[in-house]
């Protein structure tokens, strides 16, 4: 009779919320090491800027797409491009290091494809409310619209688990106030930032497409519709 397998001390990391963020570390690692001479030799030290040139988002590509009616593919890849595209190490590492913690938790309850979809269109999103609505403003870049559309699936999840157990639901949003919060203090010390406009659309993207992607989500969302 075989032995039980044994249970691991805690659940594994979703495989798609690890390759997301290897993706993301993959790429600093890459401009770090050339800044320090390691790789690529002197030319090395511009591929940041390079990477954030071909590969970020910018308000004035949305523009000029929309003004002259063309989409030429690879500026449309930037809608999402640029969410492997950071300014530094530590920008790179806290978006990582969030990556890694929502993602687990959504992508428990979520299915593979389902979390890499709420990520990949929030961030989409946050890029295309950020083009539409903020003129003459620095270049787009870094995961964190992508990781607030997970916030926004966390949010969707506790609002559920809430409404189950009869609580307050608006609790659900403690989260996304907190880091909004955060944003606005920042914002008054240091100078307002329009990026935030990115992560708030993310956030909000998320939560409703959290809606369709949850396992069962469009039959309770008509459940629901057809209860009220």
């Amino acid at each position: 009779m075989s032995s039980p397998k044994p249970i691991p001390p805690v659940n594994p990391m979703p495989p798609v919320v690890l390759a997301l963020f290897v993706m993301i570390m993959g790429v600093e690692a890459v401009f770090s090491l050339g800044v320090r001479g390691i790789i690529g030799g002197p030319g090395a030290i511009g591929w940041r800027n390079m990477a954030i040139q071909d590969y970020g988002f910018n308000s004035e590509i949305m523009r000029w797409m929309l003004e002259n009616g063309r989409y030429p593919p690879d500026h449309l890849m930037r809608l999402v491009s640029y969410v492997f595209v950071h300014g530094s190490f530590t920008h790179a590492l806290f978006a990582g290091v969030m990556l890694l913690a929502l993602g687990k938790f959504v992508g428990e309850v979520f299915s593979q494809w389902a979390t890499f979809f709420l990520f990949i269109l929030s961030a989409a999103a946050g890029a295309l409310i950020y083009g539409l609505m903020i003129r003459d403003q620095p270049w787009l870049i870094g995961a964190f619209p992508g990781v607030y559309g997970l916030i926004g699936g966390f949010t969707y999840i506790m609002w559920l688990r809430l409404g189950q157990m009869g609580a307050q639901q608006a609790r659900a949003f403690t989260l996304i106030g907190f880091l909004l919060g955060i944003q606005l203090i920042f914002g008054l010390l240091f100078g307002a930032r329009s990026e935030w406009l990115a992560d708030l659309a993310g956030f909000s993207f998320g939560f409703v497409l959290s809606f369709f992607l949850s396992p069962g989500g469009f039959a309770r969302l008509r459940a629901k519709i057809r209860h009220r």
